[in-house]
């Protein structure tokens, strides 16, 4: 009896992936739970596994194809292969893929599904206010959670001057030594992503330096005795994962969202810490990190760290942050302005650790300083609560004992 091989649900507001890679071909035989297919959403890469033992008769998916949730990928059938079918397979395949490599029908139909999901996420009382603005979902621009749009989105766009349509521009001739690689669901997602960021928030950034002394002098201190007793290393990321705690606490815009007309104020705190990988900058989150310790900090940012440059996140550990911290001096960044991570309001970039002469009381000494950069939505943190953010997160770093008493 022959078995389906479908796309698996794909995760809250992810409803397409694309066939990055067949792991088996026709013909293989295939165990219970073996990986066949590597699928690529705007989040994650994840193994679909073989449903039931046997060999895998067909392939209906070519790589590169996109596919929605609870599609049919291929069939697994009983006992050991034999040849004509595998050959009649791969022809099958082939076929398949034409279509998939057919430039024409994609621009078409990208624009219709994206349409199609906007409105379907945002719920039945924008749908009417868009029928009855006669205003479609490609001239919307969603500033909703988790990219909804809310009827003032609606209304913004039915006051826009209508547009003459614009005809796809085709894709340039390629020079001598160029290459054209079809950019990843990822890469696509964290481009989006970004410039949302750029058009939705009124963006703006402040800058602090911190002196490292007190803390490299702590790790230095505990260095052994910590690692003995944990298992794992002292690092700065949970020094500074604790410092922002006490700052989000007493800052409690910058561990909020802008949902609509409303404020969603956040007493949980999710922090996002970006990695970045070879397929590009993911974001997973340490939940309830203020119930965790140092060590237990650690551990998981280790963890979800290690997963993410496997490719190994699921989709529930990216999703869902309250607040992000981005590491740039890692790669010897020494200042930046880190980009929002919607829908939140507040991003903490840390930079490489330099000495740098600086004034201590009426002296000139060698200090290792750090530039810290907060980045935030102006429309909900004001000045005042971004540099005093700041200036918690300088405290706590510069004296660490107090984070021992939130102060």
């Amino acid at each position: 009896m022959a078995t389906e091989i479908k796309v698996p649900t794909l995760g809250e507001s992810v409803t397409e992936a694309t066939v990055a890679r067949w792991l088996k071909q026709p013909g293989d035989t295939v165990a219970m739970d073996d990986p066949l297919v590597e699928l690529e959403t705007d989040k994650v890469t994840l193994e679909v596994n073989a449903p039931a033992a046997g060999t895998l008769t067909e392939i209906v998916v070519a790589e590169g194809s996109n596919v929605g949730v609870g599609a049919l990928l291929g069939v697994i059938g009983e006992g050991a292969a034999k040849a004509a079918p595998a050959k009649k397979t791969e022809a099958k395949v082939a076929v398949t893929a034409a279509p998939a490599a057919a430039p024409a029908p994609r621009p078409a139909a990208a624009p219709a599904a994206a349409s199609n999901d906007l409105m379907a996420r945002s719920g039945p009382a924008v749908r009417k206010a868009a029928a009855e603005a006669n205003v479609g979902a490609a001239s919307i621009t969603p500033t909703g959670k988790d990219g909804r749009a809310t009827k003032a989105d609606v209304a913004a766009a039915a006051a826009k001057p209508a547009a003459a349509p614009k005809a796809p521009s085709a894709p340039r001739a390629l020079g001598e030594r160029e290459e054209r690689v079809r950019m990843t669901r990822l890469r696509k997602r964290i481009a989006e992503r970004l410039k949302e960021s750029q058009n939705t928030a009124a963006m703006l950034t402040t800058f602090n330096e911190v002196d490292m002394t007190e803390v490299m002098a702590l790790r230095e201190k505990y260095r052994d005795s910590f690692e003995k007793q944990h298992g794992v290393k002292l690092g700065f990321m949970s020094i500074f994962v604790k410092a922002c705690l006490v700052a989000l606490k007493e800052i409690p815009t910058a561990n909020a969202e802008i949902d609509g007309d409303d404020i969603i104020y956040k007493n949980h705190y999710d922090i996002g810490v970006a990695v970045g990988t070879e397929q590009g900058l993911v974001v997973p989150v340490v939940r309830d990190a203020d119930q965790l310790g140092f060590a237990d900090i650690e551990k998981r940012i280790g963890d979800l760290g290690k997963r993410a440059r496997d490719g190994k996140l699921s989709l529930d550990e990216l999703s869902g942050g309250t607040f992000t911290i981005t590491n740039g001096g890692v790669y010897g960044s020494l200042l930046s302005t880190p980009i929002l991570n919607p829908p939140q309001s507040a991003i903490l970039g840390m930079h490489k650790i330099q000495k740098r002469p600086v004034a201590i009381g009426d002296k000139v000494e060698v200090r290792p300083m750090m530039y810290l950069a907060l980045s935030y939505d102006h429309r909900l943190i004001d000045g005042r609560e971004a540099v005093t953010f700041l200036v918690r997160v300088k405290e706590c770093i510069e004296d660490p004992q107090r984070m021992l008493f939130s102060i």
